[in-house]
């Protein structure tokens, strides 16, 4: 019997050392920054319709801090998430068997809500994945995709914003503001962009046709209209926009 249980014990320690382990920042309760802790973890194996992302570039969200700080999406009695990061930039190192969009080698960019924070993340094909501009390095890349995926649905689906209009971007230098300026433009809008000193010169370089430095004016008061008012950091309310939205404006 003994020699059985040790027969066990050889196979459990076996199977620990076969795993192969990846880096990655790991919290078990919520809390401060301090609950966040580097750690040794199972590296993952892409499914038949995953890709394997050797991750060079990730960013620390605003969302991120709030998961990590107190109780919501990410569990109530316990973490469903050890591992937070949405943003990545890496290449694909392995791919599924049934994905068609990627090949081995590829330098990619995407988002996903949970698990960036490794050295190692699976997504699926049909996810917000997408390969990384050559002109891009890997941190540019890994900025993108939070600000713009929640750009794009406020401006084009909610906003239906056309050629020709006038659109206004509160809080314009950050990275759903950065965003919207450009795909505000790329849609043929008119921009103002609303941001502070510090920012006006880069905001404007972005593509806005004007600014408005919301620490010497606010935009409420001097009389112009816009068919899109979208404030990107919840500063403003429909109250206080409405009298500068246009007739038809959103």
């Amino acid at each position: 019997m003994r020699q059985a249980d040790a027969g066990n014990d050889d196979n459990r320690s076996q199977a620990k050392w076969n795993r192969i382990l990846m880096k990655a920042i790991v919290y078990t309760r919520f809390g401060p920054p301090d609950v966040l802790d580097l750690q040794e973890v199972e590296k993952p194996a892409p499914r038949d319709n995953e890709v394997l992302i050797k991750i060079f570039a990730t960013t620390v969200a605003k969302e991120d801090a709030g998961w990590r700080a107190s109780l919501g999406i990410n569990g109530f009695l316990r973490l469903k998430h050890p591992i937070l990061g949405q943003e990545l930039a890496g290449d694909v190192e392995a791919i599924g068997g049934k994905v068609a969009r990627f090949r081995t080698g590829d330098q990619v960019f995407g988002l996903h809500t949970f698990g960036a924070y490794a050295e190692y993340k699976c997504m699926p094909e049909n996810g917000a994945l997408a390969i990384k501009p050559v002109n891009m390095s890997y941190e540019e890349a890994a900025s993108v995709p939070n600000g713009a995926l929640t750009a794009l649905p406020f401006l084009r689906d909610l906003g239906n914003i056309q050629s020709g209009q006038t659109a206004l971007i509160y809080g314009a230098s950050g990275s759903v503001g950065a965003a919207a300026v450009q795909l505000a433009r790329y849609y043929g809008a008119d921009v103002t962009g609303v941001c502070s000193t510090a920012n006006l010169e880069w905001v404007k370089a972005l593509g806005a046709d004007q600014m408005i430095d919301y620490t010497r004016e606010d935009f409420t008061g001097n009389g112009r209209t816009f068919d899109i008012i979208f404030d990107t950091v919840g500063k403003s309310s429909f109250s206080n926009c409405k009298g500068s939205l246009t007739e038809e404006g959103v």
